[in-house]
């Protein structure tokens, strides 16, 4: 009898930084030994807003801010993930990138000099070429949702015959982003707090993520399915049946029921509306009991990462794969209410077993997006 063929896209090589760690293993150990990236602002005045922390990547020793640093971030997160998976050249190699904010600061810092910026260097493919040889760069603007998007259609361009895709996703903070959140949080949150009960909001982090797609080389990890729904219910508050009709969505694509997901990578944002909605669309796929899914929670370890949050999570989620760890919600002391019953711990777990895991990544306007993964040798 000839074996079923593999199920989904191979993922054979991973990216990362962030606040918590330069590389996916550095990053991935940090979660599971509870370590944040949370410190103190390094390069914005603290007199100027409420909040005084936030989770940045600590690469200016002399608290200097610089333009091009999401583009550097992205960079060292598409080399490593290339690197892993032995693809040498990005010539021609298509390289999609979510982001929210693209190189927003950059044309800030501009503007505060009284300088001008070329046009050109705010879009990452002036920068992945010149340091990576990439010619065809495509950026995507999902707000959080970002990089899943991008990466559901790296694999529509996998399946459709490309040889090889690379997907990222990247943002830093912004001074324009850091003052609107500091207006919408009149209590300001000291840190990102996960599906906790005394959640304040978003604190927001930095930081860059990749991945390598590919029709040819050996898998990490398969990517069974992406999801993407736009319930456009409204502008900031999540729907929990817009976020529940993308999981089953996601359920469905890959094959699988509800029951078999063994881990899901929450988005898990710490705020009051987001949290709620996305545990009250967990309970409504899995049930409010104890034999649903473990759930993991990166952003209380790295702050909100905005447009790469996403592939993030699903970085992390393929060690975990790996590795048969689920890492604890940093953050987490007193489960609201809406999460009793889901499976969330603020310690790590041993799960060697687990095969099916799902990531979700919300945005403004109910730009929901669900990855579904599996181990490498599922048939």
């Amino acid at each position: 009898m000839t074996p079923a063929p593999p199920v989904g896209t191979a993922i054979c090589g991973l990216g990362s930084v962030t606040s918590i760690g330069g590389s996916p293993d550095a990053c991935f150990d940090a979660l599971l030994h509870g370590r944040t990236g949370l410190a103190p602002l390094r390069v914005f005045d603290p007199d100027r807003y409420n909040v005084t922390s936030a989770y940045e990547v600590d690469d200016r020793p002399d608290r200097t801010d610089r333009p091009g640093r999401a583009g550097d971030l992205l960079v060292t997160a598409v080399r490593q993930a290339a690197e892993q998976a032995g693809l040498d050249d990005l010539t021609d190699v298509p390289v999609l990138v979510g982001t929210g904010l693209r190189e927003q600061r950059t044309a800030e810092l501009a503007w505060a000099a009284r300088t001008t910026v070329d046009p050109d260097r705010l879009h990452f493919g002036g920068v992945l070429g010149d340091e990576l040889g990439a010619r065809d760069v495509h950026t995507f603007s999902n707000a959080c949702s970002a990089s899943l998007y991008a990466l559901a259609l790296g694999a529509d361009l996998v399946e459709g015959g490309a040889p090889d895709v690379v997907v990222a996703g990247v943002d830093v903070l912004t001074a324009s982003m850091v003052g609107l959140l500091d207006r919408v949080h009149a209590d300001p949150p000291d840190r990102v707090r996960p599906f906790d009960s005394d959640r304040k909001g978003v604190v927001l982090g930095e930081g860059a993520a990749a991945v390598v797609l590919s029709r040819r080389r050996p898998a990490l990890a398969r990517l069974s399915a992406v999801a993407l729904g736009c319930d456009a219910f409204h502008v900031t508050a999540p729907d929990p049946l817009g976020i529940e009709r993308t999981i089953r969505a996601g359920h469905e694509a890959s094959g699988v029921d509800a029951v078999d997901v063994d881990v899901v990578y929450a988005h898990g944002t710490g705020t009051v509306l987001n949290d709620q909605a996305e545990a009250q669309a967990l309970a409504l796929v899995f049930g409010n009991g104890d034999c649903g899914p473990a759930i993991a929670a990166v952003k209380g370890a790295t702050g909100h990462t905005s447009g790469g949050s996403g592939l993030f999570s699903l970085v992390m989620a393929v060690l975990g794969l790996q590795h048969g760890r689920v890492p604890g919600i940093s953050g987490l002391r007193a489960v609201h209410q809406a999460a009793r019953g889901l499976g969330v711990s603020a310690l790590p777990r041993q799960l060697p077993g687990h095969s099916v895991v799902q990531v979700n990544a919300f945005g403004f306007g109910g730009l929901n997006a669900v990855a579904m993964l599996q181990r490498a040798d599922t048939r």
